[in-house]
C-alpha cells in the first residue's frame, strides 16, 4: 500500500515536472511574463519535491523489509577445519599438522613440500558422555 502511495507520488510529480517544463518557454519568450514565469517555477520544484518524496517513501518502505546490512557470520564447528573452523576436515597436511577443509585446500597446496593424508578427524558432538560410553565399551 505504501508502495502504491510512492509510486502514485512518483507519477504526479512527473506530471507536474512536465508541465512546469511546457510552461517554462512560454514565459521566457518574446512576451516575457513574470507571472508566468513564477507559475512554470512553482511546477517545476513542486513536481521535483513530489519525485523526492516518492523514493522517499519508497525507500523507507523497502528499508524496513530488509535486514541489517552486516552478514551473519558463519557458524563455527567444533573439530573443524584448523584455518577457517567452519567447515569439516577432508584432508590433512602431515607437514604442518593441519586438517583442512576443501576450501582452504587451495589456498594451501604445495605439491614440493606438502604431504596429504585424508583426514580422520570428525566433527565433534555435543555430548562427550556418548563419546566416553563408546571408548569404555571397547
Amino acid at each position: 500500500m505504501v508502495s502504491r502511495a510512492a509510486n502514485s507520488l512518483m507519477v504526479v510529480g512527473v506530471v507536474g515536472a512536465f508541465i512546469g517544463l511546457c510552461v517554462l518557454p512560454s514565459a521566457l519568450g518574446d512576451h516575457q511574463d513574470g507571472n508566468l514565469l513564477s507559475v512554470a517555477a512553482l511546477l517545476l520544484s513542486l513536481g521535483a519535491l513530489s519525485i523526492s518524496v516518492g523514493f522517499y517513501m519508497k525507500a523507507r518502505f523497502l528499508q524496513k523489509d530488509v535486514r541489517s546490512g552486516k552478514p551473519e557470520p558463519p557458524r563455527k564447528i567444533r573439530g573443524g577445519c584448523d584455518l577457517c573452523r567452519n567447515e569439516p576436515p577432508v584432508i590433512q597436511c602431515k607437514v604442518h599438522q593441519l586438517h583442512l577443509c576443501a576450501t582452504c585446500l587451495t589456498g594451501h597446496y604445495d605439491v614440493r613440500s606438502c604431504v596429504y593424508v585424508p583426514s580422520l578427524r570428525r566433527p565433534a558432538t555435543k555430548n562427550g558422555k556418548n563419546t566416553a560410553a563408546k571408548a569404555q565399551s571397547v
